[in-house]
């Protein structure tokens, strides 16, 4: 099992570290080539686009979301680790299937 943190913010990789994924192999974006080799029981980690959070998951893997309660004025601003405390950030893990049809 392998779990894979999808980020490119050093304070998202501190506050993940901080709740025990200290080992989480930090890639800055979800490739193919990534999806393609997850398999049953790995672990993703990020604030992925639903068609994304739906591949992860047919590939048998989790998928945890760092949600974080953002103000309009905090769009686009680096946040620190205080930062992603004092808006809420939580670890919550979502399970997306795509509807065919």
């Amino acid at each position: 099992m392998t779990t894979f943190l999808v980020t490119r913010h050093a304070a998202t990789r501190g506050w993940i570290a901080n709740r025990g994924y200290q080992e989480a192999q930090v890639v800055p974006h979800l490739t193919a080539e990534l999806i393609a080799a997850l398999t049953q029981g790995d672990v993703v980690i990020g604030t992925l686009p639903i068609q994304l959070i739906a591949e992860v998951g047919e590939r048998g893997a989790r998928y945890v979301h760092l949600s974080i309660d953002m103000t309009p004025d905090m769009r686009g601003v680096e946040l620190t680790e205080a930062d992603i405390d004092r808006l809420g950030g939580r670890l919550e893990e979502f399970k997306v299937s795509r509807v065919r049809g």
